[in-house]
């Protein structure tokens, strides 16, 4: 065997050793993909779960703050509308790989969220409303709901953080070169940290 062929031969050895040490160091490595993308699709069913909640609870804050001046009314076919909007998504399949499914999905519940803060605003100047026994139900139901969801968008995010790190580098994309081929990156939601940390709106928040 000449010096040419015995290198040719050793150079392949010598990789799938370096792989096969890799992986030894690597230890139990070899589900902590899988972990993390199930807990990242946990954690995106809960945020699903609440922005159904806050949706559900709109048709009856819509009804019980009908008494506007003809003039603030507006406010409430925001919400009417932001609602039809929101629930007229057709969230895919894939939409935790699809970044633009999920900019679309964010913007319509931003939008929502916006029309419920103007929405809360208004009843502000209407006494009789926002002392009502049922508004304020509706309003301490929608306030813990909206923490909610800000606590499920922040563990979202993190999920979503440690799933993409682990596919990104050592040893995580080696698992995934050689056993999770069809793992992708997942898209997380593109908000400021301090809405990551707490409600958008607080509805009950006191004046000052």
């Amino acid at each position: 065997m000449t010096t040419t062929t015995a290198s040719s031969l050793t150079r392949p050895i010598a990789f799938f050793a370096v792989v096969v040490a890799a992986f030894i160091t690597a230890g139990c490595g070899i589900n902590t993909i899988p972990t993390y993308e199930q807990s990242a699709k946990a954690a995106w069913s809960e945020v699903l779960n609440q922005y159904k909640r806050r949706t559900d609870l709109i048709p009856n804050l819509v009804e019980s703050v009908k008494g506007f001046a003809e003039q603030e009314k507006s406010v409430l076919t925001d919400v009417v509308e932001a609602r039809k909007q929101v629930t007229n998504i057709q969230v895919p399949p894939d939409i935790l790989t699809d970044p633009d499914a999920m900019k679309k999905f964010q913007d319509a519940q931003s939008t929502l969220g916006g029309a419920l803060g103007r929405l809360m605003a208004v009843v502000e100047r209407y006494p009789d409303i926002k002392s009502g026994q049922n508004f304020l139900a509706l309003q301490s139901e929608l306030s813990g709901t909206e923490n909610r969801i800000a606590i499920a968008r922040r563990d979202y995010i993190e999920s979503v953080r440690a799933y993409n790190t682990e596919i990104t580098t050592f040893p995580g994309r080696l698992w995934k070169s050689f056993l999770y081929p069809q793992a992708k990156e997942m898209a997380a939601f593109d908000i400021p940290v301090q809405e990551q940390q707490a409600p958008k709106v607080d509805f009950n928040k006191p004046k000052t």
